[in-house]
């Protein structure tokens, strides 16, 4: 019997900490810029340095779009267009997801 209440009383709070849950809404605002026949979606990520993201859209790995090309050059153009200040290359890395991060230079 007391098993049980404990059952029904854990099951209840559960219950209403699952309705409190919204859902996560992205602050960063992205900005979609095309680069060699490639969409690109641009995320500043960090304020101090200024660091942005560099997402390249696969296209639903579409094997008839347009022809391949190096990653590490359209993710330079890409920043370059969406921010207009120069990306530091020297500070540009890639994760494994295949996102780029560099801080701009804004001269």
């Amino acid at each position: 019997m007391v098993l049980r209440a404990t059952t029904l009383t854990l099951a209840a709070v559960i219950g209403l900490t699952a309705i409190d849950v919204t859902p996560a809404v992205a602050k960063e605002e992205t900005k979609s810029v095309s680069v060699m026949s490639r969409t690109w979606a641009i995320t500043q990520v960090s304020e101090s340095p200024v660091v942005y993201r560099a997402t390249r859209d696969n296209n639903n790995l579409n094997p008839f779009g347009p022809p391949p090309r190096l990653r590490t050059i359209q993710a330079i153009a890409a920043i370059q267009q969406a921010t207009g200040c120069k990306p530091i290359v020297a500070s540009m890395y890639q994760n494994i997801s295949g996102q780029f991060f560099s801080q701009v230079s804004c001269n």
